[in-house]
């Protein structure tokens, strides 16, 4: 008899990765329309906890509106005798790749930023309730973790409560957080790699290492060293960083050789500390992107709970198209917001001197980490809100960057006859090819700014 015998739908691993879009939603939980939403792990004695309970407080999922986003939360308590404080994180980081063993759900991202479809197939073949969730939950916890002898879980749609527990997970998670810093990279000889977004990006693997977090910022070097103890053959797991190759960059023969293993040989060299030549990759689930700002020389970054344009005019949806799915790409860079605490923060670029645009609520959650002279030189959206009032900004308070701009004008050659010429063009650009020197390079949503474009007519060849 199959462990899920009485789940309405199918459950594997053949699940992960599924996207469910908004005309195929029977409902949303969490999401970027919600304010609250949460997920978190508490360790409790084991008289504490009532093995396999499952609740629902408020409207369960047969009760909500089809087509609703409604505020949600998952709560879950474990116990056992070899259960400690220090692996809340490590289980929680779970609950993501095993929602989406479920067929008919969709689960992105992590602790405060949870987003979870539900598809009107697997509703409609009987997926109406929490507690299916809840015992799919249980069982593979149980299974694939025997460290967990007990289990409950509570599941919250009630704004209030929803609201009130939020504020209580806010503060659990800055507390684990706290405990990795003030460790060094160069005092460990093992990071950790997690491979759990795999099922979305399949050349992806986060490399963590005491002064870098995942890039969902649910898993710190602590979080990766108790999950590799517990469950070695998991999807985190020690790496020997091996020899250093580039002490400034941040390369490491170990991880270069377990990233090739991982992403069967799709990406063989890591820089960790730079968003340029071989930057560390991104998967989807990343709590913001530093993305660089060619006119300004500059990082801007941008978070996912941003709900306005960036400086360079693009949302936080539409930079993350051009910087997940486990890519290298120069200048777009997925990172969590505890990274951006750490002294290697971007450090080969420049750290925060380069850093030009910000938006205020990250500012207001970093500023204690950032260097009491760089806080008033980065501009948020209240003080630029395009690229040439960013200028103006920097050029007024002086930013470092400002010294890496060029000046001097470039000659411009007058227009020949059969050509015209047009003067300080912006071209919005779905989708642009050009091609040279045996190179393609496609350009889509973009908008490409020219001082002087010249149209030439050419003649045609028989």
């Amino acid at each position: 008899m199959s462990m899920f015998e009485d789940i309405p739908v199918d459950v594997g691993v053949i699940y992960e990765g599924e996207r469910i879009r908004r005309n195929n939603m029977q409902v949303e939980l969490g999401g970027p329309n919600q304010e609250t939403k949460f997920e978190l792990v508490r360790a409790k004695k084991l008289n504490e906890v009532e093995d396999e309970k499952i609740t629902t407080i408020g409207p369960d999922l047969k009760d909500l509106e089809e087509g609703s986003s409604v505020p949600f939360g998952i709560y879950i308590e474990i116990a056992g005798k070899n259960v400690e404080e220090n692996l809340e994180g490590v289980v929680e980081r779970r609950i993501h790749e095993y929602c989406n063993f479920i067929e008919g759900i969709m689960h992105l991202n992590q602790r405060y930023d949870i987003w979870i479809r539900v598809s009107k197939k697997s509703f409609q073949k009987g997926l109406n309730s929490f507690t299916y969730i809840g015992k799919v939950l249980t069982r593979l916890y149980k299974s694939e973790l025997p460290f967990i002898e007990k289990i409950q879980i509570t599941f919250l749609t009630d704004p209030a409560k929803v609201k009130e527990m939020y504020g209580q997970a806010l503060e659990i998670y800055d507390a684990r957080d706290a405990k990795a810093r003030g460790m060094k990279d160069a005092e460990v000889d093992t990071f950790y790699g997690c491979t759990l977004c795999q099922s979305f990006a399949p050349t992806h693997m986060c490399v963590i290492t005491p002064q870098r977090y995942s890039n969902c910022g649910s898993i710190s070097w602590f979080d990766g060293r108790a999950s590799a103890q517990v469950d070695p053959k998991g999807p985190v797991f020690a790496i020997d960083k091996g020899e250093v190759l580039d002490k400034e960059k941040g390369e490491f023969s170990g991880v270069n050789e377990s990233i090739k293993n991982k992403t069967l040989g799709a990406v063989d060299r890591v820089w960790m500390y730079t968003g340029f030549g071989y930057p560390h990759t991104s998967c989807g689930c990343f709590e913001a992107i530093a993305f660089y700002i060619p006119e300004v020389e500059g990082y801007g970054i941008v978070d996912r709970g941003f709900k306005g344009v960036a400086v360079n005019g693009l949302s936080f949806s539409t930079l993350a198209d051009s910087t997940a799915g486990g890519r290298q790409v120069d200048g777009f860079h997925g990172i969590s917001i505890e990274y951006m605490r750490s002294p290697k923060f971007l450090e080969t670029d420049g750290g925060w001197d380069r850093v030009v645009w910000v938006p205020q609520d990250i500012m207001e959650r970093v500023k204690n980490f950032i260097p009491e002279e760089a806080v008033d030189r980065i501009a948020t959206e209240n003080t630029a809100k395009t690229v040439d009032e960013l200028k103006t900004f920097l050029k007024e308070k002086n930013h470092p960057v400002v010294q890496r701009w060029k000046e001097a004008p470039a000659e411009e050659a007058p227009a020949a006859e059969g050509e015209e010429a047009l003067e300080a063009a912006v071209f919005p650009v779905s989708t642009a090819t050009f091609a040279a020197g045996g190179f393609k390079i496609i350009f889509k949503n973009a908008r490409i700014h020219a001082e002087k474009v010249i149209i030439k007519r050419e003649k045609q060849k028989r």
